[in-house]
Parts: structure tokens; sequence; C-alpha cells
């Protein structure tokens, strides 16, 4: 396979209204999932018709044209991407940039598929890979995921780990279900060599159930946590809205994401491209830009104009809020907007 990084001219810097440096794009290629997590979407989902969706080849030209103009850092989201046939091959287009235009490309997946694909993924130039994993008890990870095997998460964490990919776990804390749990995660985490980042469920899209019966706030989290061991604040930070502390007993790494609790709007450097090609500015609003029109009509050039009308109208802070009887921010789910 040719691994001569292809040609990106040189990059210019995306600035919104706000004075906010944008770099990072989540890429999301699929809205399907063979999974069906109880906060991410419905039992039984809408999933979007596949003439909808952009090609790889799309896929490539546009996330191409974003390096151009500044995005140093893009993550392929879903659904599960790996579900999307032929995904690698984006993956190993994309990763080409990397070192040349992006300085890291990543994944996020459940890991399901991950023995049948870790051993192609280290080769294309990813950087690492972030698993959604909430629980490590077989029943409740049955339930939460609504007929999953953590067996096979497991196995393709493994997979991951020997094909030499750095993993990082995400956790999304959940009440009444893995709060107890946690620090036997974090330590699992730990002893495996991986950072765990924990995550509070978002108002995102309609899952068939109310979110404040979900909603773990972390700073009650992090209060326990301090109450079992020694956490220091780091400085560290990888690219996207998570804060990260040390935990000395084990020596590793937990990041918090707290949209709720606190949010982290005032540094965010964030845009989403969803596999229709929506373009959206905030997570937490119903913005979009039709970037397959664009493309489909006028080419990169086209998508350029839009990257630039996307910055004038990024909003500078989401409205998420979680109170009984409250719908979500938005009416897409996490799937369909790439989570």
């Amino acid at each position: 396979m040719d691994r001569t990084p292809a040609f990106i001219p040189a990059s210019e810097t995306l600035t919104d209204r706000f004075g906010r440096r944008i770099e990072y794009l989540r890429l999301s290629v699929t809205d399907r999932c063979d999974l069906r997590c109880v906060y991410c979407m419905a039992e039984r989902p809408d999933f979007l018709p596949k003439s909808e969706l952009l090609t790889l080849e799309e896929l490539t030209t546009v996330a191409e044209t974003f390096i151009r103009r500044g995005i140093r850092k893009i993550r392929i989201t879903g659904g599960e991407p790996l579900v999307r046939r032929d995904v690698v091959r984006l993956i190993e287009n994309l990763g080409r940039h990397v070192g040349s235009g992006l300085d890291e490309l990543t994944l996020t997946t459940n890991a399901t598929q991950l023995e049948r694909y870790a051993n192609a993924l280290a080769m294309s130039h990813l950087c690492r890979i972030n698993v959604s994993l909430d629980t490590l008890d077989r029943d409740r990870f049955r339930r939460l995921t609504r007929g999953g095997d953590i067996a096979c998460t497991l196995r393709g964490i493994e997979a991951a780990r020997r094909a030499g990919i750095g993993i990082k776990i995400n956790t999304v804390a959940l009440k009444n279900e893995n709060e107890n749990e946690i620090p036997a995660m974090i330590e699992w985490a730990h002893d495996q060599g991986f950072d765990l980042t924990l995550i509070e469920v978002m108002p995102v899209g309609d899952v068939g159930s109310d979110r404040t019966d979900q909603f773990l706030p972390l700073t009650a989290i992090r209060d326990r946590l301090e109450q079992r061991w020694s956490l220091t604040d780091l400085p560290d930070s990888t690219g996207g809205p998570a804060r990260y502390a040390r935990i000395a007993e084990t020596g590793g790494r937990v990041g918090f994401i707290t949209p709720l609790t606190s949010n982290f709007c005032a540094g965010c450097n964030r845009i989403r491209m969803t596999c229709t090609g929506t373009l959206h500015t905030c997570l937490g609003h119903d913005d979009d830009l039709d970037l397959r029109g664009a493309l489909r009509a006028g080419g990169p050039d086209a998508v350029d104009r839009l990257i630039d009308t996307a910055m004038a109208i990024k909003p500078e802070a989401h409205d998420f809020s979680v109170a009984r009887g409250t719908a979500p921010a938005v009416a897409r789910n996490m799937a369909r907007t790439g989570g």
C-alpha cells in the first residue's frame, strides 16, 4: 500500500466569531449501530436510507477540504463507524494526511468489530481509538446496550491492544446503573494501561426515556473518587472537552466531560458533520449547513464557502438542560449527529 502522504496545500486558520480557533472535526460515516445503548438511541431506531449517505469518496473530499482550511484533528464517528462497508478505505485515505496536514486521526467505536479490523486500522495511521464502554458487568452491559455481548467488546479491545493501537475508554455515568461500578472500571482501565474518561449524559434526541432518570452529575462522582483516592488536576488535553486528573494510587489518568455541570463552551474547538453531509457547529443547537448539496452542486469551492458561513454562525454556547419533562435540546439523536 502506498504510504506517501497526499499533498495538502498550506492550511489556513479557522476562527469563529468569538475568536475560538476551530481545529477539530468529528466526521460521522453512518447513523447505524449494532448496539442500542439506552442513552443514545431508541430501541427501534429509524435509520437513514443508505442513498442519503455521502459516498466514501465524498467523505474523503470534504475531509480534505477541511484539512486545507486548518482542521488538525479528525475523529471518525457514527453510529458505529466500523459497520459501514469499506470504511477502512476511508480511514486509510485520511491516514495519509497524518503528519502532512493532520496532527491526529482517531476513531470512536463500541469495539464489537475490532477483532475483524484491528490489524487493518493499525496500518492506516490511525492514532488512537476511543472505546465506548459503560460497564464490565455482563448482565448490565446487555441491558444498557439492549442485547449486546460484553465478551465481544472485550475481545475487540484486546485485538486492538495486540495490534498496537492506542486505546482510551469512554464511560457515560448513569444514575442507578453504573455509578457504584465506576471505581472498579477506573481500576480495570488503569491496570490495562488505558485512560478512562467519564461523560455526563447529554440531552440529545428522543431515546424513549426521561434523561432525568439517567443524569448523574460528575461533580458528585469526583467527590466520591476523592474520598477513595488522591486526584491531581492536570493541564493535559487530547484536543477535546475532557479535563484530566491523575490518580496517585492507580497511576492513571481519569477524564471528566461535563456538558451540564460545568460546560466547556468557552474553549470549544469543534464542529461536526453527519454522514449525510450536514454540518453542525454545535451539538446543542439545531443549526445545519448542507455540505452534501454544496459539494454535489459546486465542488470543494462551494464547501469552502459554507465553512466560512459556519464560522460566522457558530453559537457561543449550548443550551443543555436536564429537568423532568424537558424536551431534548435537539431532536436528532447522538447516532445521527455523530456521537
